[in-house]
């Protein structure tokens, strides 16, 4: 039993929905999964296990920022041996040619975080996504003809919501950057550690150019293409 999930051993199922909102663990349990049942509510951080076409899947809140969500991450892949871990989160578009309610997918995270500097020592990596998992992910996106867009591409992971020096973040844009959010650099690190595989899949909630936004309920309850894919995504890509 870990420290801050304490769910019991084989509670937690070995592919993992992760979305930053406790909450939206919630309503994601009860619209997408079958046969749910509550396994953790240590902190408010609530988790759930169910089932998605006949295979275990749980959900897991893992807060906001690097640091929130790298002690969640590594419980469940230390603790609990999961080995698919997929963000569902929001994030902010950084560019024009993303709009409001668009997915972008993230292939690989930029960040401005110090934990990986000082985890490799000042040397530069690179956390990118389990490209089994992107690929599925995208063809799901496309098979799905949705109402929105679908973009590719890397994020900024952030550690500053209210950023002291937007002008550095929008010089990323240049270097195609898409959008900003707070997790998938540390994502990506730690399922690269533990020999996991990890997506983040981001819904637009904010445009930082526009000044347009979505309402906390919207970002809770509304954002539903992102959860289909991103469940469509970790069970096909075991095959693909």
């Amino acid at each position: 039993m870990s420290t801050h999930i304490g769910a019991e051993p084989g509670e937690i199922a070995p592919h993992v929905l992760m979305p930053g909102d406790p909450l939206r663990a919630k309503w994601i349990a009860e619209t997408f999964l079958d046969n749910t049942k509550c396994y953790t509510q240590v902190r408010g951080m609530l988790g759930f296990t169910g089932t998605y076409r006949g295979e275990r899947v749980s959900v897991q809140g893992s807060g906001m920022g690097l640091p929130s969500l790298s002690i969640y991450l590594t419980e469940l892949l230390k603790e609990y041996d999961v080995r698919t871990v997929v963000r569902v989160g929001s994030c902010g578009a950084l560019t024009q040619r993303v709009k409001l309610r668009d997915l972008v997918i993230a292939s690989g995270a930029c960040t401005d975080s110090a934990m990986n500097r000082i985890r490799f020592e000042g040397l530069d990596y690179a956390p990118v996504a389990d490209y089994g998992l992107l690929r599925a992910a995208h063809d799901a996106a496309v098979a799905r003809d949705l109402p929105v867009d679908t973009h590719v591409g890397l994020i900024f992971s952030s550690d500053s919501f209210y950023n002291p020096r937007p002008e550095l973040t929008a010089r990323m844009v240049d270097y195609g950057v898409l959008a900003v959010e707070m997790e998938a650099s540390a994502l990506y690190t730690l399922a690269a550690q533990h020999q996991a595989r990890a997506l983040a899949v981001c819904t637009v909630s904010d445009h930082i150019v526009t000044g347009e936004q979505t309402s906390a309920l919207e970002r809770e309850q509304t954002f539903g293409h992102m959860v289909e894919i991103a469940l469509e995504a970790m069970l096909d890509s075991q095959t693909g």
